[in-house]
């Protein structure tokens, strides 16, 4: 059969590879702009979350936008918007230009997740939805396993100015290949026949011009228990993994006295494990629900025990050399990386028919004030203690609330009734 499906995959992958350059990217610089700018670790911490602030603020709107325009239409105008922050921040004078920079990269890379999680929706029946989302949310691992070492050597080689400019290369690259490849199932005019029918099978749409299914609110989206569930364990989530995509190479290097260079290769460890782990749960998730198993139950524990995996951190918060900081901060990540997929895949298959963008924006808007938070109070703790040790701990509490959210409030993995009619 032709897979042109997993070519939408693999474009969204890439997609976020590149977006998460861009995110890297400024981690990789925190010495250098302390350099150029003197900026403080809290004014960094700042600066780190800058961009989390407008992607925040995006969400719910942007979930509106794509359940109205689609796909296509905002990822053009998305991807474009974070190629030109990127020459901004390569620019940029002075750091109210690069908090002004990274607030516009948060617009325009605000879409990303919830469009990719609407796609995956469109294109992929339910039982191969686990793996298909995979391979965009592996990606954001493998840009700091690979982005941390390429961009780490390209600054220090040509300065940090070149590492923005470079990510914006790459950028307008996406920006191109987007425009040319992606379109929803139903405007592909080169799909085969029995490839749009094994779509239309459990897929979210039906492959014939049937009429647009009546949206859910958002404010009744909003006060369902699995989406609550949802956006309270994928907020802990993002809030670990905030913290090391921001400060881990600043932690090699301070904590445990590692030169610079090699913080920036010591960084993509973890890292690598994450992109590991992250394909292979997807991928055994999707064999075990091909093969019978129950397919709530499958995700559900995998979303779990990854997330309890995550509490690993705590035994980087007292390591005392890099290998078992890296070893406890690989086994955190890597059980957190294998949840993530799962949790992507989830809005597709807990949204009311037409609502997917919404609640893919509901959850994402809960990352983001992690994200928000996480390099903020990273920053404050750290200025504070001249240590790490409770800013692991502070993430391990939210973590332990988030797996309480997947237990008592997401239930059973399954559609949310549709809102009544008023």
């Amino acid at each position: 059969m032709p897979r042109h499906r997993w070519r939408i995959a693999c474009l969204l992958g890439f997609g976020v590879l590149v977006n998460y350059f861009d995110r890297v990217n400024l981690s990789v610089s925190h010495a250098a702009l302390y350099t150029t700018f003197g900026i403080s670790n809290i004014t960094f911490g700042y600066l780190s979350g800058a961009y989390n602030w407008t992607y925040a603020m995006c969400q719910l709107p942007v979930g509106v936008l794509l359940d109205r325009f689609g796909v296509r239409r905002v990822g053009r105008i998305s991807t474009l918007l974070w190629s030109i922050a990127s020459f901004g921040a390569a620019v940029t004078p002075s750091i109210p230009g690069f908090f002004a920079a990274r607030l516009l990269l948060g617009v325009g890379e605000s879409p990303t997740f919830p469009a990719n999680a609407k796609a995956i929706g469109l294109w992929f029946p339910s039982k191969e939805r686990s793996f298909a989302t995979s391979i965009f949310d592996a990606s954001a691992k493998l840009a700091s396993a690979i982005g941390v070492p390429l961009i780490g050597v390209l600054l220090l080689k040509f300065g940090w100015r070149w590492s923005f400019a470079a990510t914006g290369l790459v950028s307008l690259l996406y920006f191109a290949l987007f425009s040319k490849i992606y379109r929803d199932p139903n405007a592909e005019t080169t799909l085969t026949d029995s490839e749009r029918q094994y779509i239309a099978e459990g897929s979210q749409i039906t492959l014939a011009h049937n009429p647009e299914p009546s949206k859910a609110s958002l404010g009744y989206l909003i006060r369902q228990r699995k989406v609550l569930g949802m956006a309270i364990g994928f907020g802990a989530y993002n809030y670990v993994f905030y913290l090391l995509l921001t400060w881990l190479p600043s932690y090699l290097s301070a904590a445990l006295h590692i030169d610079l260079l090699h913080s920036f290769l010591y960084t993509s460890v973890p890292w690598l494990f994450a992109t590991f782990t992250d394909l292979m749960a997807g991928l055994v998730s999707d064999a075990l629900i091909q093969r019978g198993w129950d397919a709530s139950r499958v995700r559900k524990t995998v979303l779990v025990s990854g997330t309890t995996f995550g509490l690993g951190i705590l035994g980087a918060a007292h390591a005392h050399t890099a290998v078992r900081a890296l070893i406890w901060i690989s086994i955190s990540i890597g059980g957190l990386a294998a949840a993530s997929p799962i949790g992507w895949s989830i809005p597709s298959m807990i949204a009311p028919r037409g609502s997917v963008g919404t609640v893919g924006g509901i959850i994402n808007l809960s990352n983001q004030l992690s994200g928000i938070a996480a390099p903020i109070i990273t920053g404050y703790v750290v200025a504070e203690t001249k240590s790490y040790s409770w800013a692991f701990g502070i993430s391990a509490i939210y973590l332990l609330l988030g797996i309480s959210s997947y237990l008592f409030l997401l239930g059973k993995i399954e559609q949310i009734a549709p809102e009544p009619a008023s």
